[in-house]
């Protein structure tokens, strides 16, 4: 397990819903190497989500393995940095102040440092010049883009997403992938990434795991070759064509009725 960063073998989650049990996961079995963009992709109510809460330690699984970096998780930790579509803001803390929020826990770090990382990030995604903005002030975009920084400013080995541009009109949308895609690049970290949008998992992944309907498991996993560092024209290649046809094709296949 060379560079294997997160590795989940034969996981099996399940809810009970007036008094009746509902398989959410069963066998998934998947890994994300060090520093690689990996995408979950199915269609709503397969589990995708419930599978990222498990990975940043939100919830447990009844069976299975999940580890990272070599460790079982069983709860959150500051190894990973989680991004939910609803943007979860302090609204009365400046877009800095939310970032540096993140860095309460930092015994190491004076107020002036922690400040400065905050700021650092910040400019990272963009906001270079926002920093005493409240959440009030910035768009839609602006303040997922607040999210991320505060998801990385402690530096996590594994990014999760799920779905955080779902909420975004389909610009703000394909500007907020180009920007995630410069940081990942210069942040190196492992990405989780949850989404239903075929387009959106191709053009951001190296690797993709599309599942089925629900009961949730791996129906296929997609190595996704194409160059990096991407621009928008790839999507009209031949190449990212047939992985959309590939992907379309295997959702359809594996499609059933929710149990």
């Amino acid at each position: 397990m060379d560079n294997i960063r997160l590795f989940a073998k034969d996981i099996h989650k399940s809810f009970l819903s007036q008094k009746q049990e509902i398989i959410a996961l069963q066998d998934v079995n998947l890994d994300i190497k060090e520093g690689e963009f990996v995408s979950l992709l199915g269609p709503s109510g397969c589990g995708k989500s419930t599978f990222l809460r498990l990975v940043a330690g939100l919830d447990t699984c009844q069976e299975g393995r999940l580890e990272l970096d070599g460790k079982q998780i069983t709860e959150a930790g500051r190894d990973r940095g989680v991004v939910f579509q609803q943007y979860s803001l302090l609204p009365w803390l400046y877009a800095w102040e939310n970032v540096a929020f993140a860095l309460k826990k930092e015994a190491s770090l004076n107020k002036s440092e922690k400040k400065e990382k905050a700021f650092h990030f910040l400019k990272l995604v963009g906001l270079d010049g926002f920093e005493h903005h409240y959440p009030s002030q910035m768009s839609g975009g602006m303040q997922q883009r607040v999210a991320i920084a505060r998801a990385l400013v402690y530096k996590p080995s594994l990014l999760l997403m799920d779905e955080p541009f779902g909420a975004l009109d389909a610009q703000t949308r394909k500007e907020m992938q180009d920007l995630l895609l410069r940081v990942w690049e210069e942040e190196k970290c492992s990405v989780l990434f949850v989404t239903h949008d075929v387009d959106e998992a191709v053009y951001l992944s190296d690797r993709i795991y599309v599942m089925s309907a629900r009961p949730g498991k791996i129906a296929k996993e997609i190595p996704v070759n194409l160059p990096r560092p991407r621009e928008w024209d790839v999507q009209l290649t031949k190449e990212f064509i047939e992985y959309k046809r590939e992907i379309i094709l295997e959702l359809q296949e594996k499609k059933s009725t929710p149990a």
